[in-house]
């Protein structure tokens, strides 16, 4: 018997929700008294994951050039997972995940259980609480499934350190069996990605234009925080779409989310509810992001933000 998580990377290292889902992962493991597998894809550094108390790592090398393909992925995982003998499979909620989660339980006849944001309150039958209509409830699902496959929540976790010395393991990758391959992916090159950023600073069309993208950049180097956007900003073209949060772009999980001239939109908050912290700088105090916000401030952002970058910069030194 094991829990089994998989551990996403960007060119061979680690995501750092690759660290939080194997903290997650010894967590349930040692409620169960089982053994943590990892299943890792070209990992480049192994020994990254030995501070997260996993025991077992299986590196599972694809051909050079490819892509995250989520048939083989998933046959690979479901593979160890059969042969390991997996109670629990845990993945991200991100798009990775979200494609591996229904695959992997049809797979192996498990339940998939998405947007989880706790430990499970107990183990048989499997009993989780997971965020609900578009993160503004809660609901406590129960499981009668002998193996079940758990989508963590970004940030729902934490990082959680428990030293270890992980054995490494090699597995060979599963044959396709379907011809859909991808061959080009347009990543974004911000130095934080949207996914992994513990804060993101986000901006709206209250910036008037592209030409005052500055703003939001200056503050999200201050705070070592990822850029985000509001869709008109990234229909119009001031901003690319990889930026784009909300409803239909991506989904935030940040312990704070900062939101500069956003007047939020129901499509836009749906796509943010789960953040922590949310921090609203508008000049129209009937903006409707100042209800779902925990913090606000109504004043003009080329004058509030300046001020802040000033005395977040005076904090640091």
């Amino acid at each position: 018997m094991a829990v089994v998580v998989y551990l996403e990377s960007q060119k061979g290292t680690i995501k750092k929700t690759g660290f939080e889902l194997a903290s997650y992962g010894r967590a349930v493991a040692d409620a169960l008294g089982e053994q943590l597998i990892g299943v890792g894809f070209n990992l480049q550094d192994t020994k990254s994951i030995n501070p997260y108390g996993m025991d077992v790592l299986y590196n599972v090398d694809t051909p050079e050039g490819s892509f995250f393909n989520a048939d083989r992925y998933s046959s690979t995982i479901a593979g160890i997972a059969s042969k390991e003998k997996a109670q629990v499979i845990v993945v991200s909620s991100s798009a990775d995940g979200r494609y591996l989660g229904p695959l992997l339980s049809a797979k192996l006849d498990a339940a998939f259980l998405s947007n989880v944001v706790d430990l499970p309150t107990q183990y048989s039958p499997l009993k989780v609480k997971r965020s609900c209509f578009t993160n503004k409830a809660f609901n406590r699902t129960l499981s009668q499934k002998e193996c079940n496959i758990l989508s963590l929540s970004s940030n729902a976790f934490g990082l959680n350190e428990q030293q270890g010395d992980v054995e490494v393991r090699s597995e060979p990758y599963a044959e396709a069996t379907t011809d859909l391959e991808v061959t080009a992916i347009d990543q974004a090159t911000d130095k934080v990605s949207i996914a992994d950023a513990d804060i993101v600073v986000s901006g709206g069309r209250g910036l008037k234009g592209p030409e005052n993208w500055h703003l939001i950049e200056d503050l999200a180097s201050v705070l070592d925080a990822a850029t985000a956007c509001s869709k008109p900003v990234s229909d119009m073209g001031w901003r690319p779409h990889s930026e784009h949060v909300g409803q239909t772009g991506k989904p935030v999980a940040s312990n704070l989310y900062i939101a500069i001239g956003v007047s939020g939109a129901i499509q836009h908050l749906a796509g943010i509810n789960s953040s922590k912290v949310k921090v609203v700088i508008n000049n129209d105090p009937e903006a409707p992001f100042f209800k779902a916000a925990d913090y606000g401030i109504v004043g003009d952002a080329f004058e509030v933000v300046p001020k802040l970058i000033e005395k977040l910069k005076a904090r640091k030194h």
